[in-house]
């Protein structure tokens, strides 16, 4: 028989596209989050990997400003299983597909094959964009990928974008942003490297701090739904918030911190120990990773209504109907229209998506949580981290996810 040939990734209209797209991007971008472009001019033509922090829902459209030329971004499934959008968003640009927060071999390959057709592809190793504006957690697997697709490795710089629009909020604020590329390292000589010295460099070259900005990002909602991001209290410890303009207060000690222009807390209450998002952030890791999970096992640690649905990966989500979430020290329950029990033990991984939606991973099945605007999904991802990494003996695992 004769054996079917492999339909090609890169297509001729896929380069149109972005020409088409990019004037408009580029106007959107300048008026919307103050952006500054430094166009990479890519020498030859060559291919490329481009390795970039993670900040704001729009970065891979910064990146497309900075690098001339069709480029294929690694993209989270739940992008892929929208139906009819999905599909449009597959024939105009075609990006590569992969499973957040688990290994995906398929993503691996296409990757392999697009890199062999002499595409150039975009991944944010991180995985997710920063709660804390610090650069995140980068898997270790990226060092093999790097080797494996032997192309020159451009190192982009998104810097600004937190303070611009940081994932948990729904406004973005007047500020500036900086876009760049800081290196670019040739395939010869990743192959002197071993692949842990692979993953030093990666973090070295993307990390952004940006609770030292000096920049000032002005809103008047500019903490608005922090409590996406943060549930631990100093005085309370896994608590709930709520916050209105430029506060977050604690719901049951009513400890409140105002969020300034310069990204800086102050309080009023002198046990409010953090002068930014990135130690509060820090904090309730620390926190976590403190936490002895075997004696929650029968205590709820917090509750929420939300929808649940299942996920049909690349095709559809199914409506579940309405749930009862509540969390224990090894497993999630689900009460309502359906009833389901997530035991940690029979998870392979839990991740959040955009700002507070939560996939959980069962076997050949994905489940997602949609819940309130307040909902905060870190805290349940958090908690299957800490009792995933105590079961396997790594208790001084800082991993929790992101």
């Amino acid at each position: 028989m004769k054996k079917k040939k492999k339909k090609k990734w890169i297509r001729p209209h896929h380069l149109w596209v972005r020409n088409l797209l990019m004037p408009f991007i580029y106007c959107y971008s300048l008026l919307k989050y103050g952006i500054k472009i430094e166009r990479f001019e890519a020498d030859n033509k060559r291919p490329h990997l481009i390795l970039y922090n993670h900040q704001t829902a729009f970065d891979q459209f910064f990146v497309g400003m900075v690098y001339p030329g069709a480029i294929y971004y690694v993209a989270s499934e739940d992008l892929f299983s929208n139906g009819f959008i999905s599909s449009l968003i597959k024939f105009l640009v075609n990006p590569i597909p992969i499973k957040k927060s688990t290994t995906d071999i398929r993503a691996v390959l296409n990757c392999m094959q697009v890199a062999k057709e002499g595409g150039t592809i975009a991944i944010a190793p991180e995985g997710n964009r920063t709660f804390s504006g610090e650069t995140g957690f980068i898997k270790p697997g990226i060092a093999s990928l790097i080797l494996a697709l032997k192309l020159p490795v451009a190192f982009l710089h998104l810097e600004g974008g937190y303070g611009v629009h940081p994932r948990w909020s729904d406004v973005k604020r007047k500020g500036t942003m900086r876009a760049y590329i800081s290196r670019v390292i040739e395939p010869e000589e990743f192959r002197t490297m071993s692949e842990a010295d692979i993953l030093a460099t990666v973090e070295k070259e993307l990390y952004v701090d940006e609770s030292i900005c000096k920049t000032r990002f002005s809103h008047k909602k500019s903490a608005e739904y922090l409590e996406r991001a943060i549930f631990y209290c100093p005085e309370c410890g896994i608590s709930e918030f709520e916050s209105h303009g430029k506060e977050i207060t604690c719901k049951h000690c009513n400890l409140t911190a105002i969020y300034g222009d310069d990204l800086k807390f102050t309080s009023t209450n002198d046990h409010f120990p953090y002068s930014n998002v990135k130690e509060w952030y820090k904090a309730q890791s620390d926190y976590v990773n403190g936490l002895d999970v075997d004696s929650l096992i029968n205590t709820k640690i917090c509750c929420d209504s939300a929808k649940l649905l299942e996920v049909i990966p690349y095709k559809k989500k199914i409506k579940m109907g309405t749930v009862d979430l509540s969390l224990y020290g090894d497993r999630i329950t689900a009460e309502g229209s359906t009833t389901l029990t997530f035991v940690f033990d029979e998870v392979s991984a839990i991740s959040v998506l955009g700002r507070n939606k939560l996939n959980i991973y069962v076997k050949d099945k994905i489940y997602q949580i949609k819940s309130s605007k307040r909902f905060n999904a870190v805290k349940y991802m958090n908690l299957y981290y800490r009792y995933a990494n105590v079961k396997n003996g790594a208790t001084a695992s800082d991993y929790l996810g992101i």
